[in-house]
């Protein structure tokens, strides 16, 4: 498994210009403008001068499925692999949300063993929604200091009238396993936070910041584009050193849809290195009545961050601008240190794309997944 990419006009995620890459097994052996000589069996791939790019991250999945939130029979299937590389996304890292209970800790973990057999990268949290936290081992901090594909808590849910209405100092202590578990183990160690429509917003997040002496990166609040108020209010975390996350779902007149988000974010003056986006894909997308029932069931693929991606390109953005918030800057996030980029030592994880600028071939640990935009590997039970 030996593999020459040659051609390429490299984001790496900043911008290379033209080099060749060279693979082997799982990781990026060479970057540099000399076409490599081997005298053993290898692949040839002339990118012609085409795009080539990280694999995206997806930092907020529902891996084992999101829980019906219009009774059992709207409770959604495990993800299958294809779902997330043929949208581009070479890792992903799962999560429980409104239903911690038929669904659980244990089987999350199961998945993201799953989808490494399969030659993926997966990762996920412990708990969800609602406290008691649904955890493997007892604690949030054991879970991520002896469970090894665990990297954080989350997406513990505030602002919404689905969560357990966390009080501060039940929060603070959630933040204090994390932290100490990130120190213990290197870890991401953060407390993923689910933002919900209430006007609370992240007043909670603001007065645990000014409470106690837990670093500000320990709190990432995801779908902070739903809402216009909460979207300041997150810019301002960002501010104090919080990683913030636009979720690429459909917002309405209350939100910023995600292309506008980025470009709000990008073209502020705020830390570009602190905000993050993802799909929420495999979870429930639903819509309430003012009373708390059910309006609209719908449900979020990975496909929705390409979608988002190629709108910003096909506005005539700077890739090099944007790029991050999809690759490296989660990567930061996650402390993924071998992923989100493309240099030697790095994870072979990678996004070739053709003339029309469409993701054309994707390698997830060295492995074509997808090549001329179909998919070689599958899931087992796909």
């Amino acid at each position: 498994m030996i593999t020459i990419i040659k051609n390429a006009d490299l984001y790496s995620p900043q911008k290379e210009g033209f080099q060749h890459l060279l693979v082997a097994g799982d990781k990026i052996v060479y970057v540099g403008t000399e076409v490599p000589e081997l005298s053993v069996e290898h692949d040839v791939i002339d990118a012609d001068g085409c795009i080539v790019t990280p694999g995206f991250i997806d930092g907020h999945t529902h891996l084992t499925g999101g829980g019906g939130e219009a009774g059992f029979s709207t409770r959604v299937p495990p993800v299958p692999l294809s779902r997330f590389t043929r949208a581009g996304v070479t890792t992903a890292v799962g999560l429980l949300g409104t239903d911690d209970l038929t669904k659980n800790t244990e089987s999350m973990v199961a998945q993201v063993y799953g989808l490494r057999e399969e030659g993926f990268s997966a990762y996920c949290y412990t708990g969800g929604y609602h406290l008691p936290l649904t955890t493997l081992t007892g604690s949030v901090k054991s879970d991520i200091v002896f469970i090894e594909p665990i990297i954080g808590v989350g997406e513990l849910a505030i602002s919404d009238h689905r969560s357990s209405q966390p009080t501060l100092n039940e929060l603070l202590k959630i933040a204090s396993e994390a932290h100490v578990a990130r120190l213990m183990t290197g870890k991401a160690g953060m407390l993923h936070l689910h933002l919900g429509d209430g006007e609370r917003g992240l007043s909670l997040v603001t007065e645990a910041l000014q409470t106690a002496e837990i670093p500000a990166r320990t709190y990432n609040p995801t779908h902070i584009n739903r809402r216009k108020p909460l979207f300041e209010e997150a810019c301002e975390l960002a501010k104090r050193g919080c990683w913030v996350d636009v979720t690429a779902f459909e917002t309405g007149d209350v939100g910023y849809e995600p292309p506008e988000a980025l470009l709000r974010y990008m073209h502020q003056d705020l830390p570009q290195d602190k905000l993050t986006i993802s799909s929420d894909g495999g979870g429930c997308l639903p819509d309430f009545h003012q009373d708390g029932s059910l309006k609209h069931m719908s449900f979020a693929d990975s496909s929705s961050l390409t979608e988002v991606f190629y709108a910003l390109l096909d506005a005539g953005e700077k890739l090099d601008a944007f790029l991050p918030f999809f690759t490296r800057n989660v990567a930061q996030l996650m402390n993924f240190h071998q992923k989100g980029r493309l240099c030697k030592g790095a994870d072979a994880d990678l996004l070739i794309f053709n003339k029309e600028k469409r993701i054309e071939h994707v390698m997830a640990m060295g492995q074509w997944h997808v090549r001329h935009q179909k998919q070689i590997i599958k899931g087992t039970f796909e």
